[in-house]
């Protein structure tokens, strides 16, 4: 028997290899193949011919020769002359898979397969990044994403701040949020950048976070991602693959990521998302729009944009899933009738048109005079008070549907002959079910749910959004933030959506603080990183509000009701050269530097084109520059791709750990202290 023929018997023999038609599923067995699924493997080694063609012997342990079964597979008619082979290999690949062996779209771009520190230390400031490639650099990519050393550990509460001490781990919340006993339960607000913090966090958070939302530079050229050479896309994408494939990491398996981004970067994003998420976990993407089209801006030749979008993506979509939310609508004056009688006994109801009963109450001799007397937008408000306030006695009528109809027939037929009687079918076991000249009476109240706290007239939320403005936040949460605030009303219904009470959500872009504030009003534990420094307008001044009783955005809310309280642990990765740095700020004068330049010398990271011995040589040039340009110049000679302490140098002299940062560091990540 030949080889294929051999193979093909065997993979029949499991179903869902095989089609309706009883061919094999060859982009299911080699979807298989590459993931080194178990099933497979076992099914291939239950044959001795397929044994001893697709596994090599290595010192007596089986290794199954993924390459050489999918290019078997992947052969048209299954033949080693040469000619098939080449012919079945001309196409587009990425990396050594072509992609009919993928099963996938991939998104490529120069340095995908770098790492990226994106370091931005302040707002405005550019920088020359280096780009890690991720085999040739992989001793640099190792030590950078090493876990850091934390420095500047305070605890706020309402009313003031104290020194740290330790972070609580609640064995009881723990065990009924379903996370270790020994998890960290303080909230938690994290100064650095954000790549380093993330791979930080992997020790004490893998799989534990619920919700990850990000708000992440738009890269419109105008924002704080100051990368605007011909790269810039590329060093956009690979800035968020490096962070997306590490929050990943730190999702529960029913945890959900959430990206909010502009169109410039949405189609794209989307791709990139399906790569690292897989695109069987996608769950909704959300279009909103953000401000009306007004002043100038909206005189350009394009057509103006006023849209956001949100991806949704869950880790597991087996496991991770939204909760059903409802928006608020306005009366439908389909709702016309008005119930006047409302007994025990449905066949003695009365009714009349809602405007006539309005006209009554307001002491009108009819509804034309009514009607004159007011103007159309006041009646229709009118009427939808009067709805609201009577919503269990103002109904519809709507035609019966499907089996419903089939099922009651007769009554329907009689209903329709004896108009202005209210009926049921004989043995309803549906409550509530009544028939009025043969359609079915719905109350306004069956549209009533329970929105943001209050009972209120919904519909299910949908994926376009236009109900959050974006105008009118600039107060909230006692901080102001030009470009980029977002509304809390926004991340409220973003958390009511991924999360529950107790859950740990995570925001590593947090600007202004609004993810942090709102999980906070809204009893989550928060997670929330930043490098960028917006003075007082920072998160830490937010979050200082929030538990001192901001009043502000989403604390209004009935279901919210926040009054303050709580607290938060702050802390900043160690920075090393940042040491130097501040040394060089605080020099008196040249003879101070001329030290700082002998210990710099001894212990900093300096740019790789830093020649010593040149800087040596013109010394006495350093010398005669004015105390101000000899201070840029030793900055500019270090390195700002190496500013942190790595975990593994905690206890070196070199770099200076005190007892707090010890104490902090330990704690963290439940070092055996020394």
């Amino acid at each position: 028997m030949k080889l294929y023929e051999t193979l093909e018997k065997q993979l029949k023999n499991e179903p869902n290899f095989v089609s309706d038609n009883g061919i094999l599923k060859k982009w299911v067995i080699l979807n298989k193949a590459q993931n080194f699924d178990q099933d497979l493997i076992a099914m291939l080694l239950e044959n001795q011919e397929l044994k001893q063609k697709f596994f090599m012997d290595i010192e007596g342990t089986l290794v199954f020769n993924q390459n050489l079964f999918m290019d078997f597979l992947e052969q048209k008619n299954y033949l080693n002359d040469s000619y098939t082979q080449y012919r079945n290999k001309v196409g587009f690949a990425i990396g050594d898979k072509h992609l009919k062996q993928r099963n996938e779209i991939s998104l490529v771009w120069p340095f995908k397969d770098c790492v990226l520190e994106g370091g931005q230390s302040r707002e405005e400031q550019e920088r020359e990044e280096i780009f890690f490639n991720e085999i040739l650099a992989q001793d640099e990519i190792t030590q950078l994403l090493e876990p850091k050393v934390l420095s500047k550990a305070k605890v706020f509460f309402e009313g003031g701040e104290k020194p740290f001490s330790s972070f609580k781990r609640d064995a009881e919340y723990n065990k009924k949020r379903g996370l270790p006993e020994n998890t960290i339960t303080d909230n938690l607000l994290i100064k650095g950048n954000n790549l380093m913090a993330l791979h930080s966090l992997k020790r004490e958070f893998f799989g534990k976070v619920k919700l990850i939302y990000i708000d992440p530079p738009f890269n419109t050229g105008k924002d704080e991602f100051n990368y605007n050479d011909r790269f810039n896309h590329s060093t956009w994408l690979t800035f968020m693959k490096n962070r997306l494939q590490a929050a990943k990491e730190l999702l529960k398996e029913d945890g959900i990521m959430v990206v909010h981004v502009g169109n410039e970067e949405a189609a794209y994003i989307q791709v990139l998302l399906d790569e690292v998420f897989n695109r069987e976990n996608y769950l909704n993407h959300i279009t909103m729009s953000t401000n009306p089209p007004s002043g100038f801006k909206a005189t350009s030749s394009k057509i103006f944009s006023t849209a956001n979008h949100i991806f949704f993506y869950g880790k597991n979509l087996e496991h991770s899933e939204l909760n059903k939310l409802h928006v608020p609508k306005g009366y439908d004056t389909a709702y016309k009738y008005y119930l006047i009688n409302p007994e025990d006994d449905f066949s003695k109801w009365k009714y009349c048109n809602i405007i006539d009963e309005i006209a009554r109450r307001l002491g009108y001799e009819d509804t034309k005079t009514l009607k004159k007397s007011v103007s159309k937008s006041e009646l229709l408000k009118k009427t939808a008070n009067f709805a609201h306030k009577n919503n269990n006695r103002v109904f519809r009528t709507a035609a019966v549907g499907g089996g419903a109809r089939k099922k009651r027939k007769k009554t329907i037929e009689k209903s329709k002959e004896n108009r202005g009687v209210v009926m049921q079918h004989p043995g309803e076991d549906v409550e509530g079910f009544y028939i009025l000249n043969g359609e079915m009476i719905i109350f306004w109240s069956n549209t009533y749910k329970e929105i943001d706290g209050e009972l209120l007239p919904g519909q299910s939320l949908t994926d376009v959004w236009t109900d959050i403005g974006f105008t009118g936040i600039s107060s909230e949460g006692g901080v102001t933030l030009k470009n980029g605030k977002k509304p809390e009303l926004l991340l409220k219904r973003i958390l009511d959506l991924a999360s529950e009470p107790g859950d740990i959500v995570l925001d590593y872009h947090l600007g202004s603080g609004t993810t942090a504030g709102v999980a906070m009003k809204m009893q989550r534990q928060f997670i929330g990183i930043e490098q960028l420094h917006y003075g007082k307008n920072d998160s830490l001044i937010r979050l200082k509000n929030v538990i001192n009783g901001d009043k502000s955005g989403v604390s209004k809310y009935k279901d919210v009701n926040w009054k303050g309280g709580g607290s938060f642990t702050y802390f900043q990765l160690k920075k090393y050269n940042q040491h130097f740095i501040e040394e060089i700020e605080e020099a008196k004068d040249t003879k101070e530097l001329l030290k700082i330049w002998e210990d710099m010398k001894a212990k900093s990271f300096m740019k790789y084109n830093v020649d010593i011995k040149k800087q040596e040589q013109h010394i006495e040039d350093f010398k005669a520059l004015s105390l101000d340009d000899q201070k840029k110049h030793l900055c500019e000679l270090l390195d700002k791709n190496q500013l942190y302490v790595n975990l593994s140098s905690l206890y070196d002299k070199d770099f200076l750990s005190s007892d707090t940062e010890k104490l902090v560091t330990q704690d963290f990540y439940q070092l055996k202290t020394k």
